[in-house]
């Protein structure tokens, strides 16, 4: 049972490996301004994502089967010879370092992510701003610059 937690703490190591790697190659595709190679990437970690809930959904089953009473990893390192809690304590250790540089990269895709976010919208608010005609710039129908107050909508009335 110790080899089945073992197995499946490294399997958790390497994907949250890839899952660092992934992040990295997310955030130059958006320095490199390629959204496309960015949802890509995206989709590829959020399934990454799903398979590490479901090997920690397998790793708490397997230990409350075989522990009864435990849940956690811990707890049953608590329990095994010392040679082995150190083994299952490296590879926690390795996981959670593995985490930490993850959680620390997909901050700075979030952050780099919502800049451009924010320098797109204000691009396109100005964009509009431009093309939005103003009170002083809209000709009457003498042709001359119309001094209107009204800025609802009202029926034209034109002849031929």
């Amino acid at each position: 049972m110790i080899r089945m937690i073992q197995e499946n703490l490294s399997r958790q190591a390497c994907a949250l490996e890839m899952l660092s790697s992934l992040l990295e190659e997310e955030f130059s595709g958006l320095m490199n301004r390629k959204p496309q190679e960015v949802s890509i990437l995206e989709l590829s970690i959020q399934e990454l994502m799903r398979q590490l809930a479901a090997e920690r959904i397998s790793l708490r089953g397997h230990i409350g089967a075989s522990f009864p009473g435990m849940a956690r990893v811990h707890e049953v390192m608590a329990t095994l010879p010392e040679a082995e809690a150190t083994e299952l304590g490296e590879l926690l250790q390795s996981i959670d370092r593995a985490e930490q540089l993850c959680a620390i990269q997909a901050d700075k895709n979030r952050h780099f992510a919502l800049g451009l976010y924010d320098q797109s919208l204000q691009l396109l608010q100005e964009l509009h701003r431009s093309i939005e005609p103003g009170k002083s710039d809209v000709y009457s129908r003498r042709g001359r610059y119309a001094k209107t107050t009204q800025t609802q909508p009202t029926m034209v009335h034109g002849r031929f």
